[in-house]
């Protein structure tokens, strides 16, 4: 066992059985769905399925980041035990949890002196988000030191890629990620904006693209002009969904067929709450390692 703790937060849209099989423990964000506070603990208070067929009924939903207090209760039994932490959060370009992360570490660190704390932005998000983790915890697992593990995430985390597209715009143009005028054109035409996290975790549309099948083929392409080694890339490849299971399960078999040396079947994934509050449903999302990710 390692002398340190590796952990995240539930906007990294694995599963909790992933996450107890790999002994990761996860602090949980919050959501609002109805006038009702939840939180987004893996789709055991809401499942996926419900949560967006409560949204698409006309229910608001709103998300809110771990607090200062939260992280301090969630840190200090570890630091109790003597263990020190290495804790990674949802990318600071989409939240500012890692704000209240950083000053409830700081807090600790005077009570702990001895233990060490790092905090690390992962510049990226759902299964995005949880692939370096899951990268991260492999190193643990082999016996990496924490500081070797500090230095992997920070040289490593923008060369996780993310590339995803919605096949439903309706809470992309309600949340102004799509105008109203693209959106309707969109929705008439077809039309599937794909997009990516650049270097600072942030979306940004990269392409418009007509068509489910295109635009799924696109994704491939993207991955066979990014991942290492392109089609012969040998490592692993996750995708999360909202709610459009066989779309997801489409690509991943494009990507298995292009990819014959991929590190095992494509690993699929629901989106949870927090991000999921923002895409709605329809929205398929690609994970893999390679080159630098930029604006």
């Amino acid at each position: 066992m390692s002398d340190y703790v590796l952990s995240c937060c539930s906007s990294s849209d694995l599963s909790k059985e992933y996450f107890e099989k790999r002994n990761i423990p996860v602090v949980y964000f919050h959501f609002e769905l109805g006038g009702t506070q939840y939180l987004d603990d893996m789709g055991e208070s809401v499942p996926p399925k419900e949560l967006f067929k409560r949204m698409l009924d006309g229910e608001d939903t709103k998300t809110s980041q771990v607090s200062m207090i939260e992280y301090e209760e969630f840190f200090e039994p570890f630091l109790k035990e003597g263990k020190d932490i290495i804790h990674v959060t949802l990318s600071s370009g989409l939240s500012g949890t890692i704000n209240s992360a950083n000053l409830a570490a700081e807090n600790l660190k005077e009570k702990y002196p001895d233990r060490k704390i790092y905090i690390v932005d992962s510049l990226g998000a759902s299964s995005g988000y949880g692939f370096l983790i899951d990268s991260m915890a492999d190193l643990r697992d082999k016996g990496v030191s924490i500081d070797e593990l500090l230095k992997y995430a920070e040289e490593n985390r923008l060369h996780v890629h993310h590339w995803f597209f919605s096949t439903d715009l309706t809470f992309y143009i309600r949340g102004g990620r799509v105008s109203k005028a693209a959106g309707a054109i969109g929705t008439v035409l077809g039309i599937c904006p794909l997009l990516n996290m650049d270097s600072d975790g942030l979306l940004i549309p990269r392409e418009k693209v007509r068509g489910k099948k295109k635009v799924s083929q696109r994704i491939v392409d993207k991955m066979a002009e990014h991942a290492d080694n392109g089609k012969d890339y040998s490592g692993k490849c996750f995708i999360s969904h909202s709610d459009c299971l066989e779309d997801a399960q489409y690509v991943a078999d494009l990507i298995e067929k292009t990819f014959p040396n991929l590190d095992g079947k494509v690993e699929i994934y629901p989106i949870g709450a927090t991000i999921g509050s923002h895409t709605g449903p329809g929205t398929i999302a690609v994970f893999f390692h390679g080159d630098l990710r930029v604006k």
